[in-house]
């Protein structure tokens, strides 16, 4: 036990959280148990050490942290573990890597029913359904996603400012009042081009190659998110890589079953359960019409976020499709999204009906419809300039 206090208070000390993330602020920290979700290199570790940091500090031993990926795990039992910590005066146990463990939900199940006075507040792959159906955790576990930075945080941390989030609500009554405080202090197009490149994965806070490290992630995770937690067997990774680049190369796009399905040699319906885990994963949205859902074909894919499409395709991005990966990424944090009709490529919330335009994209306003537009620092009426959707969170 010792030797989990000395690294917790190495880890602690040295973590460097570069912005507060507002997850920090959502989660009620009382639920005796908590999962963290994200994607892989999102930053969920730093995430744990900084809630360590900040409410408990390096050397409160009421809370430890600990890796699974630590071989003393494949002989100890959890719960022994946390029984044992909750003895020495433990209160929170921040469990990282929590998969690495077999039959982890029913190792998570044996803490909280065996240790009833012990938080524990573990991190896990967006792939892991923690509410289905049979699981063991699905009536005590109170979930959260950490997702990758938003432009507000990107923008506060590269230009040093302290700008709050907004709901859709407040955008789209107060837009040109919030887009007019927002530049009076910084000039926000400066910056967008550069957050669609490189700012929502953490990655470019390294001195390494961004695109190198974004690739050998999204090469982990099918590996590991994929394949590992939906137990598919090794062989298949060159097809799943196979149909990711596919996608990605056409995205954002209406599947082509059958041509995938051939070009690949697997069959529609494996085409579809792999688009699924895919998106599980993180690294696809899925876009469908109101009222439907998987099994049924997805109206448009969507690449998760647009830093994986220029680590996918660099050099080779298509203005207009990084422009409504942006929007339908940062909206879906919050909300709902459905495929509009005719013009219109987002129904949100089954209500607002969104154009996601440029400048220089002329069509006549219609009243009725809300216009996210690009290259514009301050809108008019019910035109929004883009970059202001990422102060959503």
């Amino acid at each position: 036990m010792e030797a989990f206090f000395r690294t917790h208070k190495y880890l602690v000390e040295h973590v460097k959280s570069s912005v507060q993330r507002l997850l920090m602020d959502e989660i009620d920290w009382n639920y005796r148990l908590i999962g963290i979700k994200g994607c892989r290199g999102i930053g969920k570790t730093t995430f744990l050490l900084e809630y360590a940091k900040q409410h408990f500090g390096p050397d409160d031993r009421s809370c430890l942290y600990i890796n699974l990926n630590n071989f003393y795990f494949t002989t100890c039992s959890l719960a022994d573990f946390a029984d044992d910590f909750a003895k020495m005066g433990g209160h929170t146990l921040l469990i990282d890597q929590v998969f690495k463990l077999p039959n982890w939900s029913t190792a998570l199940r044996e803490c909280y029913d065996r240790v009833p006075n012990l938080n524990i507040v573990f991190s896990g792959s967006s792939v892991m359904r923690l509410k289905e159906e049979g699981s063991p955790l699905r009536d005590c576990v109170h979930s959260y996603n950490l997702r990758g930075f938003s432009f507000r945080e990107f923008l506060n941390l590269m230009a040093e400012t302290d700008f709050p989030a907004y709901s859709l609500d407040d955008l789209l009554t107060h837009h040109i009042q919030i887009a007019s405080e927002i530049t009076a202090k910084v000039k926000p197009l400066a910056y967008f081009q550069n957050y669609l490149h490189h700012g929502f994965s953490p990655y470019f806070l390294e001195k390494r190659s961004f695109s190198e490290n974004l690739l050998k992630t999204m090469n982990m995770m099918l590996e590991v998110d994929v394949l590992l937690i939906k137990q598919i067997e090794l062989k298949y990774l060159p097809k799943i890589r196979k149909l990711l680049y596919l996608v990605a190369r056409e995205a954002p796009t209406v599947l082509n079953v059958s041509q995938l399905s051939a070009e690949i040699n697997i069959s529609r319906a494996t085409v579809m359960h792999y688009i699924k885990y895919l998106s599980e994963a993180r690294l696809l949205n899925l876009l469908y019409h109101e009222g439907e859902s998987f099994p049924k074909k997805p109206a448009m894919v969507y690449m998760q976020n647009t830093n994986l499409m220029h680590a996918i395709m660099p050099g080779n991005v298509n203005a207009q499709a990084q422009r409504e990966t942006f929007f339908y990424n940062t909206l879906y944090k919050d909300h709902h999204l459905f495929k509009g009709k005719k013009e219109i490529q987002f129904l949100v919330d089954s209500r607002l009906p969104f154009v996601v335009n440029d400048l220089a994209y002329r069509q006549k306003i219609k009243p009725e419809n809300y216009y996210a537009t690009d290259k514009i620092e301050i809108g008019h009426d019910n035109v929004i300039p883009l970059w202001l959707f990422g102060f959503l969170y």
